[in-house]
This record gives structure tokens, sequence and C-alpha cells, in this order.
């Protein structure tokens, strides 16, 4: 195993610390997945089902799978990337105060990391909620083919609100600079003049030193004791104030380093939010371009549809800078192909068992099995595109909380998310009834499922990182049972997104 950064401990103990640790980890990520399916079975099955179902005679099953499949795939991303840029937000402002003030007590420490979690958990929440609420509108109002020209549209515009965004980040990253710039003013007069201060003291320690040895000379022994007790004191004095004086530098450069990790952070997950949607959007206008001019049931759609796939996933690879939202494009372009794959099975299933069914004597009018058709792939459209999504957020919350799980805090920041998202989970359960809707309800259930994953995330980096097997096992026999035990064992649904967790938990592109 690799050397690990975390403090020797025994194996018992470690084991034992693990397995706490996994089953926190473990249980908020099951405590999600009773709420996830309900939310999943509302929209199968309501008012959001019909317009969906008729919209596979517009674009052709394959293109209602591309389509769905991008639009709730960009949904979760763009959640994501509001919450980190919420959470950076928050976090550039309290060590900008903290500057100001000068250092920070460990009760204020705590405080900086509830807000900023919160700031996080509430921008992927709201704007997931927001998303799905929009999403929802569309598709009851202008059916399949609003949501294509929405998709595009939002698609187009994420560049330009890449640039804005930028922007004003930069604006107020000025303005911490200035801060910064005051910072530094008033500490470069801070050493000046506690350099002239040390000068004044030393040439007072000097004088009282030449004063002992003469008076030891003289033999005036009290005299020289005193003066000794005065020189003892003065040392002691400035080595106390350079004591402080370098805990206050040490406070500063680590805050100044902590503000270039969050605008590092913040510009790639703006680029990631700019381009990673490029790629799923374009097989889905591709596909449900077809779908739409009347060529949704033809085979060479589906050709088409690998070639690009291939085509993009190569070009990407191919390059020399292989950038985050590149690894996140081509992840979710190939999830988008999946679920197309999944709703043109279901699509063919039904007409297996409509021939099946006529080989044994059963009348099946071309009309019901025309229904039955859209009505399968549109179940099989929203199902795999809500698990779909639900996996893609959970591994993006574990990207974040991977690296936080490395650090000094990583009991805070498992324990911290994990109670956020218990929490959020609770106020969404309350309210979504009344004030969000199915889609809002389920946008906002799938940003909580990214706070769990930030938890997940942390508790996966936290088991690969023991110092012994007896802690990885522990911990990841914690998180398994947990999850499962909260989950009410749904062994296959719980089973896919543990590996997820820990495979982008480990995956650092930054």
């Amino acid at each position: 195993m690799a050397p690990s950064k975390l403090k020797a401990r025994s194996p018992m103990l470690e084991a034992v610390l693990g397995f706490v640790l996994g089953v926190v980890g473990g249980c908020v990520l099951g405590a999600t997945e009773e709420p996830v399916n309900e939310a999943m079975s509302v929209m199968t099955s309501g008012a959001l089902l019909k317009p969906v179902s008729d919209g596979v005679q517009t674009v052709g099953p394959l293109g209602l799978g591309t389509l769905l499949g991008a639009t709730a795939l960009t949904t979760v991303m763009t959640s994501v990337v509001a919450g980190v840029i919420f959470a950076a937000a928050m976090a550039s402002v309290l060590l900008g105060a903290r500057s100001s003030g000068g250092g920070a007590s460990q009760a204020e420490s705590v405080v900086v990391w509830i807000a900023v979690g919160l700031a996080g958990a509430f921008g992927t929440t709201a704007s997931g909620a927001t998303l799905g609420v929009v999403i929802e509108a569309v598709v009851v109002g202008s059916g399949m083919v609003g949501l294509l020209w929405a998709l595009s549209i939002f698609t187009l515009l994420k560049p330009a609100l890449h640039f804005l965004l930028k922007f004003i980040w930069r604006q107020g990253e000025s303005c911490v600079r200035l801060g910064q710039s005051s910072l530094e003013a008033r500490e470069r007069e801070l050493r000046e003049m506690e350099a002239r201060e040390v000068k004044k003291r030393d040439r007072v320690t000097v004088e009282i030193e030449q004063r002992i040895v003469t008076l030891d000379k003289e033999g005036q022994r009290t005299e020289g004791l005193e003066h000794r007790a005065n020189w003892e004191a003065q040392h002691r004095e400035r080595n106390e104030m350079e004591r402080k004086r370098r805990e206050w530098m040490e406070e500063v450069n680590k805050q100044r380093t902590i503000q270039e990790q969050i605008n590092k952070v913040v510009v790639k997950y703006m680029d990631f939010l700019a381009f990673s949607g490029i790629p799923m959007t374009m097989t889905a206008m591709v596909t449900a371009g077809f779908g739409v001019f009347g060529f949704g049931d033809y085979r060479f759609v589906f050709v088409v549809l690998l070639a690009l796939v291939l085509f993009m996933s190569f070009m990407f690879m191919k390059s020399s800078n292989f950038y985050f939202w590149m690894f996140a494009g081509c992840m979710g372009m190939f999830a988008t192909f999946v679920i197309a794959v999944l709703t043109v099975h279901a699509h063919q299933e039904v007409v297996s068992e409509s021939i099946k069914m006529r080989r044994v004597g059963h009348d099946i009018s071309r009309g019901n099995i025309s229904t039955q058709m859209n009505h399968r792939s549109s179940l099989e459209a929203l199902g795999a595109g809500f698990f779909v999504s639900k996996l893609c957020q959970l591994g993006l919350g574990a990207t974040i909380g991977g690296p936080l799980g490395k650090g000094e805090d990583k009991g805070k920041v498992i324990v911290g998310s994990a109670g956020l998202a218990v929490v959020i989970l609770i106020v969404v359960r309350v309210s979504s009834p009344v004030v969000l809707g199915a889609g809002g309800t389920s946008g906002a259930l799938l940003g909580v499922v990214g706070a769990a994953g930030v938890s997940v995330g942390a508790t996966a980096s936290v088991a690969v990182g023991w110092s012994t097997w007896a802690g990885t096992i522990g911990t990841t026999a914690g998180m398994v049972l947990g999850a499962l035990g909260m989950g009410k064992w749904h062994f296959v649904n719980i089973g896919l997104q543990m590996p997820v967790a820990y495979i982008f938990s480990m995956t650092d592109l930054f």
C-alpha cells in the first residue's frame, strides 16, 4: 500500500475508527436511496410521462434516449458547478474577513467549514431544483422538440456564461487582492515598527550587558543580578514577539495558498460548465434531428450515433492537454449512448413480445403495439436517465470529497457533509410536495446525492489512506454495511454506486 499521511495507529484502532467513519459515509448514501426511487416513480407515473411517450413518435426511440440522457446529465453537471462556485465564493469572502481580522480561533475555523459546506450544498440543491422545474415546464408545454431547442440554446449560452462568471470572479479576486495589498502594507509597517523596536531593545540589551560586566568587575553583586534579571526579561519578550510574528506570517501564507487553490478549482469548474455538455448535446441534436425529419426508426441512425461518439472520444483522447471537462464530456457522452441503447432495446422488446403473442393466437392491433412501444421506451429513457444522473452526481461529489479526505480535517469533511446532506434531504422531503413538483423534487434530490457523494468520496479516500489493511477493510466494510442497511438492502443499485464513488474519489485531473 502507498505510504499514508494518516497518523500511525495500531491495526485494531485503525479498523475501529475506519469502520465508524465508513458507517457514516455509507449511511448517508443509503439514506438517499429510497427518496430518489420515490421521485423516479413519481416522474414515470405522473403528468411528465405522456409528453415523453408522445415524443417517441417525434424524435424516435434513439433520439428520445439521447435527448433525455443529455438533458439529465447537463442538469447534474450544472448543479454541481453551481455548488462549487457558491462554496468557493463563500470561502473567499470568509478568508478575506479572516485576513483583515488577523488570525482565527478553532471555533471560527469550524464556522468557516460549516458556512462553506452550507453554501455548496445549497447551491447544488437549489440549482438542481430550479433546472428540474424548468425542464418539467418545457417538456409539458412544448414536448421533446421544445426540450431539444432548450438544451441547444442552453449549451450555446454556456460559453458566454463561462466568460461572464470568469469576469465576475476576477473582479471579486481583484477586491481580495486589494484587501491583501492593504494587509501587506500594514504588514510592512508592522515589520518596520518591530525592526525599530528590536534595534532599540538590542541597544538597551547591550547597555545592560555592559553594565552587568562592569558591576561584576567592581564587585557589586546584588545590582549586577538585578540588571541580569532585566536582561533575561528583555530576551524573553523579544523571543515572544518573534514567535508571534512567525505564527502570523504562517497564517497569512496559508490563507494565500488556500485562495490560490480556490481560484484554480473555480477556473477548472467554469471550463467544465462551459464545455462538458457539448459532446452530449451534439449526440442528442444529431439523433433527435434524424427523428424529427422522419428517420427515427432507421437502423443507420444508430450507426451514425456510434460513429459520432467514437469520433469525438478519439479526438478528445488524442488531445495533448486532456482537461477535466473532456473527461467528464466523454463519460457523459458514453452514458448518453447507453441510455439511448436501453431505450431502443425497450422499444424492440415490445415488438418481440407482440410477435410471440401473435404466434400463440392473440390478436393485437398495431395501435396497441405502438402505444406499448412508446410507453416502454419512455419509461426506460426516464428510468435510465435518472439512474445515470444519480451516478454522475455521486461521482462528481466524490471527486470533490476525495482530495478533502486526504487532508487534516478528513473527519470533519465526512461527518459535516453527511450531516448537511441529511438536513437538506429532510427539508426537500418536507417542502417538495407543495413547492417543487416532480421535476424540482428530482433535481433537488440529485443535489442531495451530490452532497452525500462528498462524504462518500472522503470516506473512500480515507479507506485507501490507512497505514494497514485493517483500516482499509474496516472502512470499506462500514461503508458497505451502512449503505445497504439505510438503503433497505438494494444490492444492485448500491453495488453499482459504491465502485463509482471509489473510482471518482481517486480521480484527480486538476
